[in-house]
């Protein structure tokens, strides 16, 4: 207990005087450093906390923004300038280059706005996720861009670009620095030489440097440049030199005739790619004639019939088409494939109808059954005119059909003719196996080569005559799905192959398929050839004179049907 009581004495024992200033002193100190100490500590917090905020603003991205809200065009340019010192401000210059970074003015910011239903759709500018939708077109007004301002801002996205993983990406900075170089995108398209491994890339960022040392003062760099961009295919390069070539264009003479020399050399090949150009488009036009003439040459050929009601089917094909759009609006690829089947099916129904209902009565009549299928063929016009209204009506092409497979600068060549080519070949190896390699295929190559034998063992030749017929015109059918890319669908759609399918037909050999593909082959190449030189119209009549001179000669085509009733 004494103890106790001790320690509790202890505790509350005054301190001396003599230690009572020095510890209150000390104290102070302490006090101090603690109070500095908190200080320090709020801050560091403070400069923590700013640094994340301008992290997640974009840094010091307000001011740029402002300015390219409301500057002038000198302090936009600045400010884009600002903006493409940042590899993470790509996506907004693409948007402001693409007339998509809009003012909202409401909100007094900037913002990406996509097209809807009801006016924009607003994104944010940095990190791309919604905003608001549905927004009035009101509330945000476009940014005012001059040509100078897209000529930085096209500098800007491509020195950006240039550095990115993909090298689609880097090859597009490229040509677009190239489009407008000065000195600074000069010495980034060295820089960028130096490491660059892809092919296409790094010919094109020589291709740029070049161009340049064409217009510099340096004649040894210049000379090493002409011999250089001979050689290769730009369109760029070829109008340089041209203006080099002028007469009095270009004061130094060896130049000069480099130049000219350089000229002669790339319009040769020009001239070559013209020539690839034309042969392209010839079988593109011959794939048409092919496809048009296809079926025709199946009941022309086996049938003896005379239809003039070929192209109209042809017409049924491209208008199930344009149905099949209408039912899948947001699918047209897919709505196109469709269309395929869906067109044979529709146009052989029809054939069949025509061929039971007035064919099969007037077989060994050809002019009469000419002068039925023509009275088929105004009623088919006119059933589609009270459908359909006589209006055309458009069909819309997929994207992988659309623009062109740009090889080069002087050479191109579009998609949708090139699909209908590959089109044209599937459906005729697919037709040839059919009459090779089926039951049917049998007994129509039977009836076509002598119709009387084939009744004699049992062939069915009345059906076999009304599902060739059909056949035949369910690939008309497919031959307008094809036109409908390529034309306008309407009524009269089918009228403008009609004349050209029958000289197919006769001039590669009625009933013959191969000759058919050779004669539409052949006649669109020569068309193309002559267009140039005589126009469209003398072109198709210098043909027809080709025809009817060859016929004269050759009376059964370029492949004769082969058989004992063939001459009959």
């Amino acid at each position: 207990m004494t103890t106790n009581h001790a320690k509790n004495d202890f505790k509350t024992l005054p301190l001396p005087e003599h230690t009572a200033g020095p510890v209150r002193r000390n104290g102070g100190v302490f006090k101090s450093l603690l109070s500095l100490a908190r200080a320090a500590i709020w801050a560091l917090f403070l400069l923590t906390f700013s640094a994340n905020l301008a992290a997640q603003t974009g840094d010091d991205l307000p001011q740029p923004l402002e300015q390219l809200r409301l500057g002038s065009m000198a302090e936009r340019e600045q400010a884009i300038e600002q903006l493409a010192e940042d590899s993470r401000n790509l996506k907004l210059l693409q948007a402001l280059q693409d007339g998509q970074l809009m003012d909202w003015k409401a909100e007094s910011r900037l913002v990406i706005a996509s097209e809807s239903a009801k006016g924009y759709n607003l994104r944010d500018p940095f990190d791309g996720k919604a905003v608001l939708a549905d927004v009035e077109r009101d509330a945000v007004g476009k940014l005012n861009l001059t040509n100078k301002l897209r000529s930085v801002l096209r500098k800007a996205i491509g020195g950006l670009q240039l550095n990115a993983d993909s090298a689609d990406m880097r090859l597009e900075a490229v040509k677009a620095i190239a489009k407008d170089a000065d000195d600074k995108a000069l010495q980034l398209l060295r820089k960028r030489l130096e490491k660059e491994r892809d092919a296409a890339v790094l010919a094109a960022i020589q291709e740029a440097l070049w161009l340049q040392d064409l217009n510099g003062d340096d004649k040894p760099a210049r000379l090493a440049a002409i011999t250089a961009l001979k050689n290769i295919n730009n369109q760029d390069a070829y109008n340089r030199l041209r203006e080099l070539a002028e007469p009095d264009a270009e004061a130094d003479p060896e130049v000069a005739e480099q130049a000219r020399s350089a000229v002669k050399k790339i319009e040769s090949r020009l001239q070559n790619y013209a020539a690839i150009e034309t042969v392209f488009f010839g079988l593109s036009l011959g794939a048409v004639l092919v496809l048009a003439s296809i079926g025709l040459a199946i009941t022309f050929g086996v049938m003896g019939v005379i239809n003039m009601a070929h192209g109209e089917l042809m017409m049924l094909g491209a208008y199930t088409t344009y149905v099949m759009q209408q039912l899948l609006p947001e699918y047209l690829g897919t709505a196109l494939i469709i269309s395929i089947p869906m067109a044979f099916l529709v146009a052989a129904l029809v054939g069949v109808i025509i061929e039971r209902g007035i064919i099969r009565f007037l077989y060994g009549r050809p002019l009469e059954t000419l002068l039925a299928t023509f009275g088929v063929s105004l009623f088919l016009q006119q059933s589609v005119r009270s459908i359909f209204s006589p209006l055309n009506r458009s069909v819309s092409t997929p994207d992988w059909m659309s623009g062109s497979w740009q090889i080069n600068d002087f050479l191109s060549l579009t998609w949708n003719r090139f699909y209908i080519l590959i089109f044209c070949l599937l459906v005729f190896t697919a037709l040839l196996q059919i009459l090779k390699r089926t039951k049917l295929g049998l007994e129509v190559r039977a009836v076509a080569q002598n119709r009387g034998m084939a009744r004699a063992m049992g062939i069915p030749t009345a059906r076999v005559d009304a599902m060739t017929f059909g056949l035949g015109s369910g690939i008309a059918g497919v031959a307008g799905v094809a036109l409908s890319q390529i034309t306008n669908v309407g009524p009269n759609l089918g009228q403008a192959y009609i004349v050209d399918s029958f000289m197919v037909v006769v001039f590669g050999g009625v009933g013959n398929l191969f000759g058919t593909l050779v004669a539409g082959f052949s006649l669109g190449i020569a068309n193309k050839f002559l267009e140039p030189y005589a126009g469209a119209v003398l072109a198709k009549i210098l043909v027809l004179v080709f025809i009817i001179l060859f016929i004269q000669k050759k009376p059964r085509g370029l492949f004769p049907q082969k058989g004992r009733a063939a001459d009959g």
